[in-house]
């Protein structure tokens, strides 16, 4: 079967974030284990498989695998599956997936791909003990992320995000012991409103390059500090990405743009 990588919210290739995505037939899907160890063999953050779906309320069922486990929600990904099934004359304009996480949609435009998520507000939370250790940063303010239940920890300024370095097994042990997905350090931006790194060391991401689902929170967030709804933030990775955001009550949209950098067959 055909499968590709795709660097979702990247305006050249070899930025942002890559997917792997995989389009199957209709019917069941494959068998877990096989889709986790195609996600395995391709390493990256998320591999999406996507097949058309039966229900009324859905064009497609999504399901994303990180390279040791399956995902709730992953917004680079199904923004790479929407610009895969894009490009082969699939969909356009919204389309709607069936996930974990409900029904989500995308909307496609000659400017990019909008992606309308669940929110997942930040709720004041004491900074776990280690933290500052493990992320060689001194956090100002410390939120639990909703469902996600992703750490959102904010530091002094853009200069701080980049330079973390966190120690991966303090940090794993701070997510294990919190029932956490991942740690998520922001600040705000020089040339954008808002800059952020997402860790995961538990999902099998020691860091994730940009983060579509930490920016259900990262919107609200920043939204309400910044008194403004329409925000662009950057993931300060060492790939990098853009992400334009806004929260919308219960829901936040996000845009971005993607590439196909790889497109081959899947033999077995």
């Amino acid at each position: 079967m055909r499968i590709r990588v795709v660097d979702a919210f990247a305006e050249r290739a070899f930025t942002g974030n890559p997917a792997g995505v995989c389009v199957l037939e209709a019917g069941d899907w494959p068998d877990e284990a096989w889709m986790q160890s195609v996600a395995a063999e391709l390493n990256h953050a998320e591999t999406a498989f996507v097949r058309p779906s039966e229900r009324a309320d859905a064009d497609w069922d999504l399901r994303w695998f990180t390279p040791t486990l399956e995902e709730r929600l992953c917004g680079h990904a199904t923004l790479a599956t929407t610009h895969a099934l894009a490009a082969d004359g699939k969909v356009s304009g919204k389309v709607a997936f069936a996930t974990l996480s409900g029904i989500l949609t995308a909307t496609v435009s000659a400017d990019g791909i909008t992606l309308d998520f669940p929110v997942n507000r930040p709720v004041a939370t004491p900074a776990p003990d280690g933290l500052a250790a493990a992320i060689q940063a001194e956090p100002l303010e410390t939120y639990v992320t909703g469902e996600l239940r992703d750490l959102l920890v904010v530091v002094r300024d853009e200069v701080t995000v980049r330079a973390v370095v966190p120690d991966y097994d303090v940090l794993a042990g701070i997510i294990e012991r919190g029932r956490l997905r991942g740690v998520i350090v922001t600040a705000a931006g020089s040339e954008y409103d808002f800059v952020s790194r997402f860790f995961a060391p538990g999902s099998g991401i020691p860091e994730d390059p940009v983060t579509g689902s930490a920016h259900t929170s990262l919107a609200p967030y920043w939204s309400a500090r910044l008194g403004r709804d329409k925000l662009v933030g950057y993931q300060a990775s060492a790939r990098g990405g853009v992400v334009h955001v806004v929260p919308a009550g219960d829901r936040v949209y996000l845009k971005g743009q993607a590439i196909t950098v790889l497109d081959g067959e899947l033999y077995v």
